[in-house]
């Protein structure tokens, strides 16, 4: 009885976790596809600092973080995150302007996926990115030809390696810091370590409703989407988080095709269901244990 009253709050805590994650995801991809026109007039840079000054200036406002208080760890930690924060929406950024979302995105997925499966063990279970894999090929193929180019796939890929280390280095930050705290400081971090590559470009043309506009997309992503993920992330283990949020390219794909016209031919949608089957293989074979 004690045993099933001790797991009672494990399995709330995972599910309420679990839906942290799925809205997490609903807002970052609609919030990215919202982008696109930022992004064709701000460029790749001008975009990400825009997004991240706002998110950040807000959550500043909310979170009045005591910068005094922290230690030096606790600093080099979140500036750590903050660069890699950057760097990601950079490297998505410039891959949406080559590739479709959906392959971006399931593309950007790796990283996560990657981290589910080391975060299980080595061994019979790399056969769920290999899966991923060939449904990335299948969604690279429209029946006619390659769609995108070698540009935006490098992109992607810089950017799954960033998500990645963005995981593991948010459950850190959410364990050092107390409340949202890490979240502001690693906000505010990637904010500066933006300003040099997009301040320019972000200025450029900006007008009151594009800063109205930058606000709504601010709060879908990144300030809502990182608040959920990273008090998730204190509720789940590390892997049962990359698995769960490697269902991010079917809601990539989803909002491409409504936001952005981005139709699918039926092979791409046979190789988002592959993508998706790994996740839940990984997901199958890692509650096995």
């Amino acid at each position: 009885m004690e045993n099933a009253e001790s797991g009672a709050p494990v399995r709330n805590g995972l599910a309420l976790g679990a839906l942290m994650c799925l809205t997490s995801m609903v807002s970052i991809q609609f919030g990215v596809a919202l982008s696109a026109p930022a992004i064709a007039l701000h460029g790749p840079m001008g975009t990400a600092w825009l997004r991240l000054a706002f998110a950040s200036a807000m959550l500043l406002v909310l979170v009045r973080p005591r910068f005094h208080r922290y230690s030096r760890r606790q600093w080099t930690m979140a500036l750590a995150l903050g660069a890699t924060t950057t760097v990601m929406n950079i490297c998505l950024f410039s891959a949406m302007q080559r590739i479709p979302l959906g392959l971006a995105v399931a593309i950007d997925f790796l990283g996560p996926l990657a981290v589910a499966t080391l975060g299980y063990g080595l061994g019979w279970r790399l056969a769920w990115p290999l899966l991923a894999g060939a449904g990335v090929l299948l969604l690279s193929y429209d029946g006619v030809g390659w769609v995108g180019n070698l540009p935006g796939v490098l992109f992607a890929g810089g950017a799954a390696v960033c998500w990645a280390t963005y995981i593991l280095l948010t459950k850190k930050v959410g364990a050092a810091f107390e409340g949202l705290d890490g979240l502001a400081m690693s906000l505010a971090a990637a904010a500066l370590v933006a300003t040099p590559f997009g301040l320019v470009q972000g200025l450029s043309g900006l007008t009151l409703e594009g800063v109205a506009a930058m606000v709504g997309i601010a709060i879908l992503v990144p300030l809502m989407p990182y608040a959920l993920e990273m008090i998730a992330l204190r509720r789940m283990p590390t892997s049962a988080f990359g698995i769960l949020m490697s269902l991010e390219p079917a809601f990539g794909a989803l909002a491409g095709f409504l936001i952005l016209a981005q139709p699918m031919t039926a092979s791409q949608m046979a190789g988002m269901a592959l993508v998706v089957a790994a996740s839940i293989g990984a997901t199958a074979s890692g509650r096995g244990e």
